[in-house]
């Protein structure tokens, strides 16, 4: 059976958090708008349509978690041409200048996302 068309594809967004790190509520809650928005700008810019239908669709974002670093699943979702928002914090209150705190994959077609982030267990 051939693949749907893409403008039949299911799109999301998932941010993976670094768990290992105890930020608090309200810190992952900032992390992830800074990545959720990073992700949809990137869309925006290199794959306009997916963006366009993303946000038309109602704008699916999952958010999962991770221990330790997220380099790896981003070098993944970059080989995968997917689009991508690595947050590097600025260090002005909970965690390290620098530290990688959350990782955006996607808007994209969600098989391919899943791809990469599909074992990750949902944020608790």
């Amino acid at each position: 059976m051939p693949p749907p068309p893409p403008s039949a594809q299911r799109l999301k967004q998932v941010l993976v958090v670094r768990a290992d790190l105890g930020m608090s509520a309200g810190k992952i809650a900032a992390q992830c708008a800074h990545a959720s928005l990073g992700g949809y700008r990137e869309a925006l810019r290199r794959t306009p349509d997916v963006a366009d239908r993303w946000v038309g669709a109602g704008e699916t974002v999952i958010v999962v978690q991770h221990d330790g670093c997220l380099r790896s699943l981003h070098a993944a979702a970059v080989a995968a041409n997917l689009n991508t928002s690595l947050i590097a914090d600025a260090g002005r209150t909970e965690v390290a200048p620098g530290t990688e705190t959350v990782l955006g994959v996607g808007p994209a077609p969600a098989d391919d996302v899943d791809a990469i982030t599909g074992r990750l267990k949902l944020l608790s």
